[in-house]
């Protein structure tokens, strides 16, 4: 990545230039630009990080669930999360590196985080202030402070491991457009809808309409991220009506279709 870095395990400096003893919690923040259908296999980090992304839009998964990453949103990631990553539309990235032994956040899992305007002023003054500015050891608490975890199935996708369900859900997921409705995918599957049902709300927390929804919503972010028309992508994700699927699309995302992906200007980090 071609930019400045906060310098790992940094010690603090006072204003007479002596150190003052204190290490920072952020080994560093990585800016960066991520081009459309760029991806990164499965892989680890041994440190947490907050992945935030300020115009591209990620799909990461992990091996049992999915997350989809618009702009202005962030997601926490616990240490040696094995997970992969896709830039589903090309924009500006940052992720922020935490130091494991100094980090108060001890969520077991990735966390969906809405990045609002203070929480992104921190963050890129941060990158650009020096390891010993004396506002760090004001601003760095603050961080934490605003990371507050998203509502459950906010951006991610919960994958079923019962093969009954888990074999719908990966169909589904491969074509969000099939309007099958329960009873039918019971019969494909040999199962009885009252069963399926069950599973699907014991395994996702959802029910089978919520989840399929859902899923329809993340692929709509992506194609329309790709420039696709709102006619389109409803067509490309089962709703016949534009009206029915701009409706969906607000209850899931509380945003209109057109304003998904539109980002403010001041999430740019490159003031």
């Amino acid at each position: 990545m071609a930019d400045r870095d906060t310098p790992r395990a940094q010690l603090r400096r006072g204003p007479d230039g002596e150190t003052a003893g204190t290490r920072s919690p952020i080994l560093r923040i990585d800016r960066s630009g991520a081009q459309a259908r760029r991806t990164l296999d499965w892989h680890a980090h041994d440190e947490a990080m907050l992945l935030w992304s300020a115009t591209a839009t990620l799909a990461m998964s992990t091996p049992v669930r999915d997350w989809l990453v618009p702009p202005g949103y962030g997601l926490w990631v616990p240490p040696r999360i094995v997970h992969s990553e896709q830039a589903l539309r090309g924009g500006e990235l940052c992720i922020v590196r935490f130091a494991p032994d100094l980090c108060p956040v001890t969520w077991p899992e990735p966390v969906g985080i809405s990045v609002g305007r203070l929480l992104r002023e921190l963050i890129s003054h941060l990158h650009e202030a020096e390891p010993d500015d004396p506002s760090r050891a004001h601003a760095e608490p603050l961080v934490f402070d605003l990371l507050a975890p998203l509502p459950v199935n906010a951006i991610d996708v919960s994958m079923p491991t019962d093969p009954r369900v888990r074999a719908i859900a990966e169909q589904l997921i491969a074509d969000p457009s099939d309007t099958r409705d329960l009873a039918l995918w019971a019969h494909q599957t040999h199962t009885g809808v009252r069963t399926l049902s069950r599973l699907f709300v014991g395994e996702t927390g959802l029910t089978f309409g919520q989840w399929r929804t859902h899923v329809r919503m993340r692929a709509a972010a992506q194609h329309l991220a790709d420039g696709r028309s709102v006619n389109a992508t409803a067509r490309a994700v089962g709703y016949r009506k534009p009206s029915a699927f701009i409706a969906a699309f607000r209850r899931s995302t509380g945003q209109t279709p057109g304003t998904y992906l539109r980002v403010e200007a001041t999430t740019d980090l490159g003031r």
